[in-house]
C-alpha cells in the first residue's frame, strides 16, 4: 500500500465508517486543483475526479454554507468552474463527472502563481474561510516552493493529496501546517474524507458529532522511485597507446531499480463510538452497525425473539423433557461435547422464565447415569452451568439398556403437590451418533409402553436404527452434518410439543404449487415416486376455493403446467388428475421451472387469491440448479416461499441459495426414504400458511396495475383500465376507479374467470 495506518482493522473499519458519515458544515469556500498532466494518465485523472466527488459528499454544499469551484491544471492552469456558479451537491458532483482530461506538463507552480493573481474564482473575497484542495502526483516540473508559502501566506488553508505514485516530499512542501494533518491519500477516499474532516473540525467546521473524537495514528507513506544501484564489476577491454592492441580492465555495471522509499508519519482521523462497542446482541448474536448510533443484529437460528436476539423459540407445551445423551467411546469425547453445546444452545432457545417444561438430563454408556433429575432446576443459568460440568465417559454403547433404564426410573421427579399427581406428558429426546452394541427394538417398546414419548436426534446414517428406537420416522431428526444439527433446533421443538398437540392444517387458506422435476436425469421409476408423493401429500388438504387451491407443474427443458390453481376445486379432482402429468425424459432446467411458476402460475388470472400465503415446493434431485436462485429470489421478494425437497447427493451451497434458507431445504438421501418425510415436510407447509401476509405480494393487479396497500385492504391503481384488478378495458364514457378490496373479500368467479365481477361493478356504477 501506498498509504498505511498503523492500527488493528477495527479501528480502521471505524475510520472509514467516520469518514462515511461526517459533514462539514459551515461558511466555507472550498477550491479544487486537479492535476490533469500526462504524468497522472488518463486513468488516474478519472479516479481524482471520482475522489474530489467523493471529498464533496463530506461538505455541506449550499449557498450560504459550502461552495466548490475547480481549476484544472497542466501546462497550463483551465478554469472548470467557479465557486458562486453551482450551488447544490448533486449540481458540483455532476459538473466534475463532465470535466474532459487536457494532459499536457506539470505546471504546479503556474496553477498556484494563478490563484495569487486572480484569487479564488467566484469565491465571496477572503470573507469566509479559503480552503484549496490540490490533487496531484507531486512531480511538478516547476518550482512550487514560493507560491506555495505565498498562497499559505494568504491564510488560505492548503490540503495536497497524493494520487498514483506520489513524491510525498512536494507534497509536504505544498501543503499547510502542519503537514501531517493536511496531507492525504485518494487511495482510500473514506479514510482521506474522515482526515479532511478531521482537520477542519474546530477551527472550520462545527464541532465534532457527540461519541466522537479526533485522534492521532502512527502511518507510513511510500513513494515509488528509480534508483541506480552498483551491480558489480566486470571485465570490459580497453583501448591501449600501442597500435592494434586492446587491454583488458574491470569496469562498474549499474541496474535501474524501482523501490519504495518509506515516510514515517502520523495521521490525525475522528473516531466515533461504535453502536456496537457495547455488545448489545445477545446468545451468539453479530452486531452490525448501521451508522454512528444505530444497529442491528444477525442472530443465530432459534433467536431473534426481539432486536437484540431474545429466544425466539419457546415450549408453550407443558411436558417432562429428559435428554439421553450417548457418552460412550463411539461418539468420542468430540461427539459427546457437540450434544452438549446442542442442548446448551437448545435450552437457551426454548427456556423461558415462565417456562412450563422440566427438564433433565441423563448420559449413558454401558451403564447410565441421571446427572439431572427432571424438574431439578427451573432457572436456564443453573441448568446451564450444570450441564458444563457434564464429564465424557468412553466405554460401550448400550442404548436399549439406557432406553428400558430411563423407562423405569427416569421419571421420579416429585409431584407438584403432595395430593396432586404430576399428568404431564413424558418426552425422552435420544442424542447419539453411534450404533448401539445391544437391541433396541424390544427397549423401545417398552419405554413406548410406559406413555414415553421417544425423539431421536442422530448422523443421517443412524436414521434406520434411531427409526427403531421411535417407532414412527416423524419423530426422527436425522443431520446431515454437525452445523446442520443446530439448524434442527426448530423442528427439536415441534416435534417435542407435538406429543400433545395434534398436526395438520385443514382450514388454513393456502395457495400451494408443486414443481416436480420429470427429465431424464430423474428417470420414469423415480418419477413415479414423485408422483405418488404429491398425489398422497394433497391428502391432507382441504382442497375448494375458500381453503387451499393446488396447482401442478413438471419440468424438463421447458416447464408444462398439469393443472393451475382454480382448475380443480376438490381433493377427489384433485387426486384423479395427478396422474395425467407426464415424464417428460429431457434435460432439466429448475430456473425456467421457477420462471413458469412466477409468472404462469401464481397470478390473479391463473387463480392464485390476494391475502393468502403462497408456497412452491420443488421435488428434484438436484441437477441442473445453478440458474434457479434468481427465480427463487424473485419468488421470494414478491411473497413466495419456495421449499426444495432434494433426493441423493447435490451441491449444499447451490441448492441453499435457491431454498433461501436451511428451513425450506430438506435433503433426503434416496427415493425409498421420501415417505418419511412427508408429516415434516406438510408441517412446514402448514407452519407457513400461519404467518402473515402482504397483501400486494404478489401484485394481485393485472397489466400493469400497481398495488397499494390500505388498513387491511388493498386497492389496484390502473392506468386505462377498469375493475378490481384492472382486468377490464375502460369504455369509452366510463371513468376507471380502484375500488378497495379488504383483506377477507373473495372475488366472485364463474367460468369467465373474473370477469363477472368486472362486469357487475360497471353495471353499477352506470345504474
Amino acid at each position: 500500500g501506498i498509504q498505511e495506518i498503523h492500527t488493528d482493522q477495527e479501528m480502521i473499519g471505524k475510520i472509514s465508517a467516520a469518514g462515511q458519515l461526517m459533514q462539514c458544515s459551515a461558511s466555507l469556500d472550498v477550491l479544487f486543483l486537479l492535476d490533469g498532466s500526462y504524468s497522472i494518465g488518463k486513468g488516474s485523472f478519472e479516479r481524482s475526479k471520482q475522489f474530489a466527488g467523493r471529498l464533496c459528499d463530506a461538505l455541506d454544499i449550499h449557498p450560504d454554507r459550502v461552495r466548490v469551484g475547480m481549476i484544472q491544471f497542466s501546462s497550463t492552469p483551465h478554469l472548470e468552474f467557479p465557486l458562486d456558479l453551482y450551488l447544490t451537491k448533486q449540481e458540483v458532483k455532476e459538473r466534475i463527472r463532465k470535466i474532459v482530461f487536457r494532459g499536457g506538463s506539470t505546471e504546479t507552480g503556474r496553477a498556484l502563481k494563478y490563484i495569487l493573481r486572480k484569487g479564488f474564482p467566484g469565491g465571496r473575497n477572503s470573507s469566509v474561510p479559503e480552503v484549496m484542495i490540490i490533487i496531484s502526483d507531486g512531480k511538478s516540473q516547476d518550482s512550487t516552493a514560493m507560491p506555495a508559502m505565498q498562497v499559505k501566506e494568504r491564510r488560505v488553508v492548503v490540503f495536497a493529496v497524493g494520487i498514483k505514485f506520489p513524491r510525498w516530499e512536494e507534497l509536504h512542501t505544498l501543503a499547510s501546517e502542519p503537514t501531517e494533518q493536511h496531507v492525504l491519500f485518494a487511495g482510500d477516499a473514506n479514510d482521506a474524507a474522515n482526515g479532511l474532516y478531521s482537520t477542519l473540525t474546530g477551527s472550520v467546521c462545527s464541532t465534532n458529532a457527540p461519541g466522537c473524537k479526533v485522534e492521532s495514528h502512527p502511518c507510513e507513506r511510500r513513494t515509488l522511485e528509480t534508483v541506480k544501484e552498483l551491480a558489480g564489476n566486470y571485465v570490459c577491454w580497453k583501448g591501449s597507446k600501442q597500435p592494434n592492441a586492446v587491454r583488458a580492465s574491470l569496469c562498474p555495471f549499474y541496474r535501474w531499480k524501482r523501490v519504495l522509499i518509506k515516510h514515517p508519519s502520523r495521521c490525525f482521523r475522528t473516531v466515533c463510538s461504535d453502536p456496537c462497542d457495547s455488545q448489545p446482541c445477545q446468545n451468539g448474536g453479530t452486531c452490525v452497525p448501521d451508522g454512528l448510533d444505530k444497529y442491528h443484529c444477525l442472530c443465530p437460528l432459534g433467536y431473534g425473539g426481539d432486536s437484540h436476539c431474545a429466544p425466539k423459540l419457546s415450549l408453550v407445551c407443558s411436558v417432562d423433557l429428559l435428554f439421553l445423551m450417548d457418552s460412550s467411546a463411539g461418539v468420542a469425547l468430540e461427539g459427546f461435547l457437540r450434544y452438549k453445546a446442542f442442548l446448551k444452545r437448545f435450552l437457551q432457545a426454548v427456556m423461558g422464565q415462565d417456562s412450563p417444561m422440566n427438564v433433565g438430563v441423563a448420559q449413558y454408556n454401558d451403564t447410565v447415569m441421571i446427572p439431572i433429575e427432571v424438574g431439578q432446576y427451573k432457572d436456564a443459568f443453573s441448568l446451564m452451568k450444570r450441564i458444563d460440568a457434564l464429564n465424557f465417559s468412553g466405554g460401550g454403547t448400550l442404548t436399549g439398556r439406557a432406553l428400558q433404564y430411563v423407562a423405569q426410573h427416569g421419571f421420579r421427579s416429585a409431584p407438584v403437590f403432595a395430593d396432586v399427581q404430576d399428568e404431564l406428558p413424558r418426552v425422552v429426546v435420544l442424542l447419539t451418533d453411534s450404533k448401539s452394541q445391544d437391541p433396541v427394538a424390544e427397549a423401545a417398546k417398552y419405554a413406548r409402553d410406559q406413555d414415553l414419548f421417544l425423539i431421536a436426534v442422530g448422523s443421517s446414517f443412524m436414521r434406520a436404527e434411531l427409526t427403531e428406537v421411535t417407532g414412527n420416522p416423524k419423530q426422527t431428526i436425522a443431520y446431515l452434518d454437525p452445523q446442520d444439527l443446530f439448524n434442527r433446533i426448530p423442528e427439536l421443538q415441534r416435534r417435542i410439543c407435538s406429543v400433545d398437540n395434534p398436526e395438520g392444517c385443514q382450514a388454513q387458506s393456502l395457495d400451494l404449487a408443486f414443481a416436480v422435476d420429470a427429465s431424464a436425469g430423474i428417470g420414469l421409476e423415480n418419477f413415479l415416486q414423485l408422483r405418488g408423493f404429491v398425489r398422497s401429500s394433497c391428502s391432507h388438504f382441504s382442497i375448494n376455493r375458500d381453503v387451499t387451491q393446488i396447482a401442478l407443474v413438471v419440468y424438463g427443458s421447458k416447464a408444462h403446467t398439469v393443472f393451475a390453481l382454480d382448475t380443480h376445486t376438490s381433493n377427489s379432482a384433485v387426486l384423479q388428475n395427478i396422474d395425467r402429468a407426464p415424464f417428460l425424459g429431457d434435460s432439466a432446467s429448475a430456473g425456467r421451472a421457477l420462471l413458469h411458476v412466477y409468472g404462469d402460475v401464481m397470478t390473479v388470472q391463473k387463480g392464485a387469491r390476494p391475502g393468502v400465503n403462497k408456497l412452491v415446493v420443488m421435488l428434484t434431485n438436484g441437477g441442473s440448479m445453478e440458474d434457479a436462485a434468481a427465480p427463487a429470489q424473485q419468488l421470494r421478494d414478491n411473497g413466495i416461499l419456495v421449499f426444495v425437497v432434494v433426493i441423493g447427493d447435490a451441491q449444499r451451497d447451490t441448492l441453499l441459495r435457491v431454498a433461501g434458507s436451511p428451513n425450506y431445504l430438506i435433503h433426503i438421501s434416496s427415493y425409498e426414504d421420501l415417505q418419511y418425510y412427508q408429516d415434516l415436510i406438510i408441517e412446514r407447509i402448514c407452519e407457513e400458511a400461519k404467518s402473515p401476509v402482504n397483501l400486494c405480494k404478489p401484485n394481485p393487479c393485472m397489466n400493469q396495475g400497481v398495488c397499494i396497500l390500505g388498513s387491511g385492504s388493498y386497492r389496484c391503481e390502473c392506468h386505462g383500465r377498469e375493475g378490481p384488478h384492472c382486468e377490464s378495458r375502460v369504455l369509452r364514457g366510463d371513468s376507471p376507479r380502484s375500488p378497495v378490496l379488504p383483506l377477507h373479500s373473495h372475488v366472485q368467479r364463474s367460468s369467465g374467470g373474473l370477469q363477472h365481477l368486472s362486469r357487475t361493478s360497471r353495471h353499477t356504477r352506470r345504474h
